[in-house]
């Protein structure tokens, strides 16, 4: 007994010394570090982050993610520190061992500027090694953007790793604006730095050589050097993105145009109701969408293709009802007809404001549509890249009708002598109603498109009918190919105007302008031929 008494003593002391010298022990640098959270001193934090991000741990990127969002909670009084989850759970941010809940007086770290920013730099550098390509790809970014000294070492790890060629040029990029602001980084690495700046050439790689401070009188050379060749490349790329913007905008006038083009052409009507058809085809386009969410939701990615033919058909019966009961009897009489056709939209902008409201409609982008994409410095977006696609189709299928169809001949013919088409036996008011219808129809699938860049509302045709009648005049009356060089042309001159004298100002220049151009040629550019038309 006394020597199984010794030994339960000796054994009792052992585990006391154990638990009183031996275990701290066990507690190392990522224990200590995270224990620094609860202080709730900005210095602490900034230590605790840089020690966390760069141990390894597992635990790192959740208290890191957490930290970044908010959710790591610290208790002042047991130096305790958690990780909430979304879903409400929470582990114990040292050891990773679920608690029950977290304490009362617990409450999240707080974080100023600069420590979120070193916040986004750890979680980028966590992130950089990841087995999904998106995620590495924006980490590499984020770090580019915080460009803190910590991410350092994460980055050159991933990037002797990297084997992808675009995730690689991020994070070359990344690097470069790290060694720029490194205080001790070599005079060899800054200037590699800039070099990788300006072969990057954007208005981010501009802003950091900018604003990088004192350096060596050789980096600062180079990076003025740099800094006048990014600002040239980018003024080259700031035009051929307004030139963008301007075909962009073209294509959406000669959409809303050329519909009023054949009309004018063919019938010589003015017709003021023509945006309303634009309007009808864009709520066809809604009715056509609501119908489909709430029973066919799974087509929603066609709805436009939809929505085209049943826009087509509804705008152009439209148009052939207006021309047989209104137009028809004002046929020589323009002033009436303008007049006229100016009341008919107030009438069809009444009735839709009573059947829909008066309020926009929501008209959705299938999912082909949304979004963007880089070419160069540009950013092109999907939807207006659609429409610009569309719009060509719509002009080569018209013209295509009007050359190989009887309809298309019988039109041609009504435009250059209608006296001498009526007496070869075609029926000039049955072409006029088919070409009001026509014409309508178009306009109603431009309302299709209309509906995915602007609001959809009984207003939507008063936006776009004085601009349709100035590229219809300018191009040439009835003449499609002028048209379209109408259109585009006035689009792109319209963009280049806009920064230079303002979007009013601008419109009013182009107007002026065009006043100019039809002193001198009253046909427009490309005006038609025919004895009819040259009498």
């Amino acid at each position: 007994m006394p020597a199984n008494l010794s030994a339960r003593l000796c054994s009792l002391v052992l585990s006391l010394f154990l638990i009183a010298f031996a275990l701290p022990a066990f507690a190392g640098p990522f224990e200590d570090a995270v224990a620094k959270f609860a202080n709730d001193d900005f210095s602490d934090t900034e230590e605790a982050i840089g020690v966390v991000a760069s141990s390894g741990n597992p635990l790192a990127f959740p208290i890191i993610s957490a930290l970044q969002d908010g959710r790591l909670m610290a208790d002042p009084d047991s130096k305790k520190v958690y990780v909430t989850g979304a879903d409400g759970k929470s582990i114990d941010a040292a050891t990773g061992q679920p608690v029950a809940s977290v304490p009362d007086s617990a409450s999240a770290v707080r974080l100023n500027n600069r420590l979120r920013r070193s916040v986004d730099a750890a979680v980028g550098g966590l992130t950089l090694q990841s087995p999904d390509l998106t995620t590495r790809l924006q980490a590499a970014q984020s770090v580019f953007k915080s460009h803190e000294e910590t991410a350092l070492e994460a980055v050159e790890g991933a990037l002797a790793k990297e084997t992808n060629k675009s995730v690689k040029s991020a994070l070359g990029d990344a690097r470069a604006a790290i060694l720029l602001f490194k205080s001790d980084a070599t005079e060899v690495d800054k200037l590699e730095a800039v070099a990788t700046l300006k072969a990057r050439g954007d208005q981010e790689a501009l802003a950091l050589l900018t604003g990088m401070g004192d350096q060596p009188a050789s980096v600062t050379k180079a990076a003025a050097s740099a800094i006048g060749s990014i600002q040239s490349s980018l003024a080259v790329w700031s035009t051929v993105q307004n030139a963008w913007y301007g075909l962009s905008l073209g294509s959406v006038l000669l959409l809303a145009a050329i519909g009023l083009a054949i009309t004018f052409g063919v019938m010589g009507v003015i017709n003021m109701a023509h945006g309303e058809m634009v309007m009808i085809g864009a709520y066809t386009t809604f009715v056509v969408q609501e119908v489909i969410r709430t029973r066919y939701p799974g087509l929603f990615d066609y709805s436009l293709l939809i929505a085209v033919p049943l826009a087509f058909l509804v705008a152009g019966a439209i148009g052939v009802l207006i021309e047989r009961s209104i137009i028809r009897f004002l046929y020589g009489r323009p002033l009436e007809t303008l007049l006229a056709t100016w009341g008919l939209s107030l009438v069809l902008q009444q009735a839709v404001r009573t059947m829909f409201g008066p309020t926009n409609r929501e008209v959705g982008n299938p999912s082909w549509m949304s979004g963007a994409f880089e070419l160069g410095q540009i950013t092109i977006t999907y939807n207006r890249l659609w429409i610009l696609v569309f719009t060509l189709a719509v002009f080569a299928i018209l013209l295509a009708m009007l050359r190989y169809t009887a309809l298309g001949l019988e039109m041609r013919a009504v435009t250059q002598n209608r006296r001498m088409a009526a007496s070869m036996g075609i029926a000039t008011s049955r072409v006029d109603a088919l070409t009001f219808g026509l014409g309508s129809g178009i306009a109603g699938i431009a309302g299709v498109a209309l509906s995915q860049i602007d609001n959809v509302s009984p207003n939507l045709g008063q936006s776009y009918i004085i601009d349709s009648f100035m590229v219809v005049v300018f191009g040439g009356v009835g003449n499609l190919w002028g048209t379209l060089v109408g259109a585009f042309t006035l689009g792109i001159a319209n963009k280049f105007l806009e920064p230079m004298a303002g979007a009013v100002l601008g419109k009013i220049a182009i107007l002026v302008l065009i006043i100019l151009f039809i002193q001198k040629r009253p046909r427009g550019l490309f005006a038609l031929k025919g004895r009819a038309v040259e009498a």
